[in-house]
């Protein structure tokens, strides 16, 4: 069973960085949706936002995953480790699915590689940031959270 460190003295800048990834995906695709606005929701075209190819649909869905990054940041706590750490592996795993279909009528969301490296990126980003957002409320835990990690630095 992993071992997710509990209590950690720096989940608070861990939470703000899935935060910063979250507005970066709202911003993308708040942007998104206004260059391409009024086109075909999964079209193949040449629109681009902020440095990445976008279309409606994937305007749309970087805006959600946006929304439920900032909101999981901002209440915290066990919610944020748990949508940080789900979130991160979706976001790695749509990042290569995205690199399979690069090429190919599959690729509904108008992928490009650079949409596909700042996925990757970010989800790794975002799962690390799940990972070390874990809190118990229990003082026994945290007390040996913090004898286990004495010395370490």
């Amino acid at each position: 069973m992993a071992h997710y460190p509990v209590n950690h003295r720096f989940r608070g800048t861990y939470r703000g960085l899935a935060a910063l990834c979250g507005l970066l995906f709202l911003v993308a695709g708040i942007v998104g949706i206004i260059v391409t606005s009024g086109g075909e929701f999964f079209s193949r075209g040449s629109h681009w936002a902020l440095g990445l190819r976008t279309n409606p649909a994937q305007a749309w869905l970087s805006v959600v995953i946006g929304v439920v990054l900032v909101a999981a940041a901002a209440i915290g706590g066990n919610v944020h480790h748990r949508v940080s750490s789900g979130g991160g592996w979706a976001l790695m795993v749509l990042g290569v699915f995205g690199l399979a279909v690069l090429q190919t009528d599959v690729n509904v969301f108008n992928f490009s590689v650079v949409n596909i490296i700042v996925l990757l990126v970010t989800g790794l980003v975002v799962l690390l940031a799940g990972l070390y957002g874990k809190v118990d409320d229990d003082p026994e835990a945290a007390e040996r959270e913090r004898i286990a990690t004495a010395g370490r630095g």
